[in-house]
């Protein structure tokens, strides 16, 4: 990763000098060697500290909302799953195309700075020392589907099968065994709301979650205001995930978000596709779920 690193100094220095870009998002080094943050670079100097290793993980597309409202051409780096997001963010109108440069790299698969953490921490008992990210277990897009430039060599597709066999699992339950799993499972939360932050796809300016004239959604803790968050937020979501995996990742009780992200890839599949979220970028098309006829048919929803 040392020659992708110095690639990618040498790629941002050179838009940056030339005026390409006004600022270039990739990640430096933090003072530990599984602590890799994002790094917004705003001259060739700053550049130099640009690195790409195993701990790059963060999905550098969902930092580009910070710049949307403004004018600066932007260049960032995406791995595979970042990618999609920059469709996401292109599909929402949330960015024009011609605003960004985007470096690809061929992803091999990362480690997970958090369960790093957990294992130097020596606090916690029965943790396996594996700090492979579990999300890239199930990468379907390792290699970029929109860039500029393209660094790496073309990695194949991670998919373990196991999230598939889960979601079945979830289908094959009667209504009250699906009820009462969801129940415990979002028992958990605490309503940090760390998943909407980390997600390239809740890009509401105004979230449904932070209104109090009105209060859609209460905020305490428990289980009636838990179980319509995760509701609310996993609808907003159904057509519109590109599956980075970020939300699961940095959930605090580790609920299992992308089983539900999952099942609703595949009903909207199913109902409307072949589809797939953030995978082919087409000048003013739309997704599944973001445009409608009064023509539709409603037949197999009644």
């Amino acid at each position: 990763m040392k020659e992708i690193s110095t690639k990618i100094k040498e790629i941002a220095s050179r838009l940056l000098a030339d005026g390409q870009v006004n600022v270039f998002l990739a990640w430096e080094k933090g003072p530990e060697d599984h602590l890799t943050h994002p790094l917004a670079a705003r001259s060739a100097e700053d550049a130099q500290k640009i690195v790409f290793d195993e701990y790059s993980i963060h999905n550098l597309s969902n930092y580009l909302l910070k710049f949307r409202d403004g004018h600066e051409k932007i260049g960032l780096v995406v791995k595979g799953c970042d990618s999609r997001g920059i469709i996401r963010l292109l599909e929402d109108n949330q960015f024009t195309r011609d605003r960004l440069y985007i470096v690809g790299v061929c992803c091999p698969g990362m480690k997970d700075p958090l369960k790093a953490m957990k294992i130097n921490s020596g606090l916690l008992q029965d943790i396996a020392l594996d700090d492979k990210a579990d999300k890239c277990s199930n990468c379907a897009y390792p290699n970029p589907v929109i860039y500029d430039e393209l660094l790496g060599s073309e990695q194949q597709p991670h998919v373990s099968g196991e999230r598939k066999a889960q979601v079945e699992e979830i289908e094959n339950m009667s209504p009250d065994q699906r009820y009462g799993f969801f129940q415990e499972t979002f028992s958990k939360c605490i309503r940090c709301y760390a998943c909407r932050q980390a997600c390239v796809a809740c890009n509401c300016r105004t979230c449904i979650f932070d209104e109090m004239r009105p209060q859609w959604v209460g905020r305490e803790n428990n289980e009636t205001d838990n179980l319509m968050y995760h509701l609310v937020r996993a609808y907003h979501m159904a057509g519109r995930c590109v599956e980075c995996g970020e939300c699961e990742r940095v959930c605090p009780v580790d609920i299992p978000l992308m089983l539900i992200n999952s099942k609703l890839a595949k009903d909207v599949n199913e109902f409307f596709g072949p589809y797939e979220a953030g995978i082919k970028y087409e000048q003013d098309g739309k997704p599944a779920l973001s445009v409608y006829s009064l023509e539709d048919s409603d037949e197999g929803f009644i």
